[in-house]
C-alpha cells in the first residue's frame, strides 16, 4: 500500500482477515433501551474492535481495484479517509483494567438476570455478496455487543471514557461525510480514463459492497453517538424509531419532492401526489432511511411526468403512493404515468452513473453527506435507495410499461430481525 508505513499496512491487512459481525435492527433496539454507562462502555468496546475490521476490509478492496480505478485521485482520497479513521481507532486508548474489573462485576451474566436478545436471521441481500471467510474465531454477537450492565455505581472514568470515544466517532463520521460524492467523482474520472460511458459488472458489485458497508458503519456510529446523548425521545432508541408512522414520513417526503420539482422546473402547477395509507400504520425503522428512499422514488416520478407532458402543461396525471401492511413486510408502491422505461433499459436503471440528466462536476472539497448531496446527475438515486432497503432485509423493485408509466415497489421488513448484509 503506497503512501503509508509498512507497519500500518501490515495492521490493515491483519484486521482485514477477520470476518465482520452483523447486528440486526431489533437487536440494536433491545440493547439500547435505557442503557447504563456500563452497557454503553460494552458497546464502545465492541465498536472499538468491529469498526477497524470493517474499515480494513474497505481499504484492502479500494487498494486492489482493477483497471487503474484504484489510482483515480478521488478514489485515493476516499482510501485516505478510511486509513485515517482506521489509524485513529487502533490508536485510541483501550479500557483500563480498573474500569474493566468494575464493569465486569456489574455485568449481567446469569440466565435468570440476563435479558435475552432476539435471534437474528441472514439478510436476503447477502446472496448477492460474497461472504468473508476467516480461520479466526470470533465470539457470537451476543458476547461482544449485547452485554447488559446493571445501573450500579461505577467509577467516573467509565462515563469519561464513553464521552471521549463518542468524540472520536463524531470526528470519523464528519471525515466520512463526503465519501459517497467523492467516490462518485472517482468513477467519473475512471470513465473518462477508460473512454467509456458505462461501468462493468465488477465495478458495479464493488460499489454495492462499498456503499452497503458505509451504511452499516454510519448506522453503528450514529446509534452509539445518539445513545450516549442520554436524551429520552419518545419512541426513539438512538436513531431508530420504534413507532415510525409511515404516513407522516411519506407525507414529508411528498412535500419535499414536490417543492424541489416546482423549484427546479419553475412550475406554477406541480403534479399532485395522492397518498393512500392507513393513518396509524407504524413499525420499527430508521425514519431518515425511509424518507430518503421515498423522496428518491418520488423525485424520479415527478421528473418523468413533467418531462413527458412539458413544464407548461395545465394539468398532470397524479402520482399515486399506496401503502400495504402484510405480516412480514410493509410495501409502498409509487405509481406514475411518466411514459415508462423501455424493457432494454430496465437493468441499466440499477447501474451507478446511469442517468439521463447532465452529470455535474463536484468540487474536490465538496463535503456533503448522503442526504444533502446533489446526486440527481450521478445516477445514484435508485441503486442507493435499493441498498438502504436491503440493509434491513427489504428490497426495491421496478415494473414499467413503456408508453404509460412505472410502478416502484418498496418492500420493508417489519420483522426487523435481519442482520446486516456484510461482505
Amino acid at each position: 500500500m503506497p503512501g503509508i508505513s509498512k507497519e500500518l499496512a501490515t495492521r490493515i491487512a491483519h484486521f482485514a482477515r477477520f470476518p465482520q459481525t452483523g447486528v440486526s435492527l431489533r437487536q440494536m433496539v433491545e440493547f439500547g433501551q435505557k442503557p447504563s454507562q456500563g452497557t454503553l462502555l460494552r458497546a464502545a468496546q465492541f465498536l472499538h474492535d468491529e469498526l477497524p475490521i470493517r474499515l480494513a476490509h474497505r481499504v484492502v478492496e479500494l487498494d486492489s481495484l482493477p483497471d487503474n480505478l484504484n489510482q483515480m485521485p478521488s478514489v485515493l482520497r476516499v482510501k485516505r479517509m478510511y486509513i485515517d479513521s482506521f489509524n485513529e481507532l487502533i490508536n485510541f486508548p483501550r479500557v483500563s483494567d480498573r474500569i474493566k474489573d468494575a464493569v465486569k462485576e456489574a455485568t449481567v451474566l446469569g440466565n435468570i438476570e440476563r435479558r435475552h436478545l432476539p435471534q437474528s436471521h441472514v439478510n436476503p441481500a447477502v446472496s448477492d455478496l460474497p461472504r468473508a471467510t476467516s480461520s479466526h474465531w470470533i465470539p457470537p454477537i451476543q458476547h461482544r455487543y449485547h452485554f447488559e450492565v446493571k445501573p450500579t455505581e461505577l467509577p467516573v472514568e467509565v462515563s469519561e471514557y464513553n464521552r471521549s470515544f463518542v468524540k472520536a466517532l463524531e470526528r470519523i463520521k464528519r471525515r466520512h461525510d463526503p465519501v459517497v460524492t467523492t467516490l462518485a467523482h472517482g468513477v467519473v474520472e475512471y470513465k473518462q480514463l477508460m473512454k467509456t460511458d458505462h461501468i462493468n459488472s465488477s465495478v458495479q458489485h464493488f460499489l454495492d459492497r462499498f456503499y452497503l458497508s458505509r451504511i452499516g458503519i454510519r448506522m453503528l456510529i450514529g446509534q452509539q453517538i445518539e445513545l450516549n446523548q442520554q436524551q429520552q425521545h419518545s419512541d426513539y432508541v438512538g436513531v431508530i424509531c420504534t413507532n415510525t408512522n409511515v404516513a407522516e414520513v411519506v407525507q414529508e417526503a411528498i412535500d419535499n419532492a414536490r417543492y424541489i420539482c416546482g423549484d427546479y422546473y419553475m412550475l406554477m402547477n406541480t403534479p399532485q401526489i395522492e397518498l393512500h395509507c392507513p393513518k396509524h400504520l407504524a413499525f420499527m425503522y430508521v425514519p431518515s432511511h425511509l424518507h430518503h428512499m421515498i423522496f428518491e422514488l418520488l423525485k424520479n416520478s415527478l421528473r418523468a411526468v413533467v418531462e413527458l407532458y412539458g413544464d407548461e402543461a395545465e394539468n398532470y396525471p397524479p402520482i399515486k403512493v399506496v401503502v400495504a401492511e402484510g405480516n412480514e413486510d410493509i410495501t409502498i408502491k409509487v405509481s406514475d404515468e411518466g411514459g415508462g422505461i423501455p424493457r432494454s433499459a430496465m437493468e441499466q436503471v440499477w447501474t451507478y452513473m446511469y442517468t439521463t440528466a447532465q452529470t455535474p462536476m463536484l468540487d474536490p472539497e465538496f463535503d456533503k453527506s448522503d442526504f444533502k448531496a446533489p446526486l440527481a446527475g450521478f445516477g445514484y438515486g435508485l441503486p442507493l435507495s435499493r441498498l438502504y432497503a436491503r440493509y434491513f432485509g427489504g428490497d426495491l423493485k421496478l415494473i414499467s410499461m413503456e408508453g404509460y408509466g412505472t410502478d416502484a415497489y418498496l418492500h420493508l421488513s417489519r420483522l426487523s430481525d435481519n442482520e446486516e448484509p456484510l461482505a
